[in-house]
């Protein structure tokens, strides 16, 4: 059995919530229920839940400021959230679950699993941890939590050359020389790694433009990065490089 706190503040989407709990998920015991901050942060105190369910918008602040101020972060987190276009973006980066409401069971299902799995080796949860420094530094390199089927790694966007997909995986080429596989599509890492500067040149290559050495217009065009890597340029993503190489 999991032991659970689910923070919500509409008492119509904390009994639906519970409700699907109790009809899918006969593993998770509720322990409480919490409509703000301050109650949650009480209930903290007095409890040791595996997980919680955490709503970004409370009305006595932000879900994030709860976990500011909770030393031991050695739960797992499912936000909730009715959308939080920065806020998913940080959740997404530190390879954190969020359900958008209102919440679908599949979605609810999905998350709950990838708890469970964390929960099998559970310790001090490093991706909340990760999540906190990154939303404290809106304008520096943010780091990216990377799990791969033996660790999670945490490495900063700075340091990525290039993204490489693989079908269904993404291949990391890091400044150190370093390659990390993860079992995600480079899609997911192209929406994740945009603001961050960085740009779909081809099919499979996302590359940073920071670390672009030059753009070799002959041969249909292709770069050479800091590395010595060369990535072909599809003729379709070329005006979209050059527009972000000219604000660079």
């Amino acid at each position: 059995m999991y032991s659970a706190i689910i923070i919500e503040d509409e008492y119509h989407n904390r009994e639906l919530l519970r409700n699907l709990l109790q009809q899918y998920a006969p593993d998770v015991n509720i322990l409480a229920e919490a409509d703000s901050i301050q109650t949650a942060q009480q209930l903290l105190q007095e409890n040791q839940p595996d997980l919680i369910f955490l709503d970004i918008e409370l009305p006595d602040g932000k879900g994030f400021d709860l976990l500011k101020a909770t030393p031991n972060l050695d739960f797992e987190v499912i936000f909730t959230t009715a959308y939080d276009h920065y806020a998913l973006h940080a959740i997404r980066f530190c390879a954190l679950d969020y359900l958008l409401k209102p919440l679908k069971i599949n979605e609810l299902q999905e998350a709950l699993q990838k708890a469970r799995r964390m929960l099998e080796q559970k310790n001090e949860n490093l991706r909340l941890k990760e999540l906190i420094q990154n939303l404290n530094k809106p304008l520096q390199p943010k780091r990216l939590a990377l799990a791969t089927g033996e660790k999670l790694e945490f490495v900063s966007s700075d340091q990525i050359i290039r993204c490489q997909g693989e079908n269904n995986y993404t291949r990391f080429f890091l400044l150190d020389g370093h390659q990390i596989l993860v079992c995600q599509t480079l899609r997911e890492y192209e929406d994740l790694l945009k603001p961050q500067g960085f740009v779909r040149v081809h099919q499979s290559n996302l590359v940073n433009i920071n670390q672009v050495k030059s753009f070799i217009r002959s041969d249909g065009g292709y770069l050479e990065l800091v590395d010595g890597s060369k990535v072909q340029v599809a003729r379709t993503r070329k005006e979209e490089l050059l527009r972000a190489l000219m604000r660079n």
